[in-house]
């Protein structure tokens, strides 16, 4: 996180030890603590966007068509939520993992993994819904403002990378997007997102028994340890036995029936069913990468790029097993054509900056690093600028990136410390 944004973040909590207030929850009306102010938090949440979807997989940029489709959808829902002036944004992510999660100011996004669960635009609004009302609602704020208040004065730089995880990027750090959108909901807030995201349903013309039907199965998948649902869902959006009950006493009252939506959302549906198989290879390749089994990686990855060759994920599994087996020019084919099909995604640029690098490619190197660190700023990206500008005689350069690098935790701040003591001296 840069240092403009975290004071930006703190400041609030700043003000608020001696001007504590509380405010009107927009949609329950109940009192609650407000340390941040509407204009603060949308700042916050159009801020963290493209730098938390980009942590999460980025966009799936394969069917637009897709993410038109969830828009419409969420819009709908919007329009009769008790906060339908925010700027609402909705966008499907690229990753398997079954999740949703809502960023101040309406900013919310699905994975694609989650698409696939469900049977009809009724369960797809029940989701955009309950996500609706963690931003209409202000819980992401509420936690967000309570984590303040415990550890306002800790600075983090962002997101480290590490080589040896195939599962990706790390997401540790102090990015406060990332942290809202993988930190548990409690169960109140949960209980307040599900009442009132049935009530948009309903108000929306949908069918509120698709809410009953996603909690039974959640709560059932649950109780069978899921692992999918276990990393995404489950994670963030704890599932019981109670809200189920909840969710089913109040359709009960409210009434049954409305749009299902079946065969429309299987249509909208059909190009990412179609690439299905092209990602389960490519998982699947991940976890035998992890294995140490490359060989069998390699062959389950171009089975990936065959079924899908304009994904740009592929290319950059593809081309970490090359860097694994030390073939760094076929890497570099890999990563670049990686960052061709999707130039804004940080990780990609980071492969192939930290690639170049070794491959003694100094200017392609510094180039891809530093338009990651536009993006999501890490401290691995940091490091090795750092490198590049001390072999490039940049000593100030050098002193400046080993610094923001050395405020990170772990090996990298380690190595970036030492190496700012050597220039010093």
């Amino acid at each position: 996180m840069n240092q403009y944004l975290l004071q930006r973040c703190i400041a609030p909590v700043v003000v608020a030890l001696t001007l504590a207030g509380c405010s009107v929850n927009p949609v329950t009306g109940e009192s609650q603590l407000s340390l941040i102010p509407e204009n603060q938090e949308l700042s916050m949440g159009a801020e963290q966007y493209t730098p938390t979807q980009q942590t999460q997989g980025g966009q799936f940029y394969m069917d637009p068509e897709l993410t038109l489709y969830v828009r419409e959808v969420g819009q709908k829902l919007a329009e009769v939520s008790d906060r339908p002036d925010l700027p609402y944004e909705f966008v499907v992510l690229n990753s398997s993992t079954p999740n949703a999660w809502a960023l101040p100011g309406g900013k919310i996004a699905i994975n694609r993994g989650l698409l696939t669960k469900f049977d009809d635009e009724a369960q797809l609004a029940s989701v955009l819904g309950h996500e609706i009302v963690h931003a209409a609602a202000r819980h992401s704020v509420q936690r967000m403002q309570q984590g303040m208040l415990i550890s306002a004065g800790v600075a983090g730089l962002g997101f480290a990378l590490s080589d040896n995880e195939w599962a990706g990027v790390l997401m540790g750090g102090a990015a406060i997007g990332a942290q809202l959108a993988l930190a548990q909901y409690s169960q109140s807030d949960e209980l307040e997102s599900d009442y009132y995201g049935i009530l948009y349903m309903k108000k929306a013309g949908y069918d509120p028994t698709a809410a009953v039907e996603l909690q039974q199965l959640f709560l059932e998948l649950s109780e069978g340890r899921d692992s999918g649902f276990i990393q995404g869902m489950f994670a963030t959006h704890p599932p019981s036995a109670k809200r189920v009950q909840r969710n089913r006493e109040l359709v009960d009252e409210i009434g049954a029936g409305g749009y299902r939506g079946e065969d429309v959302y299987e249509r909208k549906l059909a190009t990412l069913r179609k690439l299905q198989p092209a990602y389960d290879a490519h998982d699947e390749a991940r976890k035998l990468a992890s294995e140490d089994n490359l060989d069998a990686a390699l062959k389950k990855i171009n089975e990936a790029i065959r079924l899908a060759p304009d994904e740009a994920m592929f290319y950059t599994l593809r081309g970490r097993i090359y860097k694994e087996q030390e073939k760094l020019q076929q890497a570099s084919d890999d990563f670049d054509k990686a960052v061709s099909l999707y130039p804004e995604m940080f990780v990609y640029r980071i492969y192939n900056g930290l690639n170049a690098l070794e491959l003694n490619n100094l200017d392609k190197a510094r180039t891809n690093l530093e338009r990651a660190n536009q993006v999501v700023p890490t401290s691995i990206a940091y490091l090795r600028l750092g490198d590049i500008a001390a072999q490039q005689n940049r000593r100030d350069d050098a002193i400046a990136y080993y610094t923001k690098a050395a405020e990170a935790g772990g090996n990298v701040a380690k190595e970036a410390q030492q190496k700012l003591e050597a220039l010093r001296n």
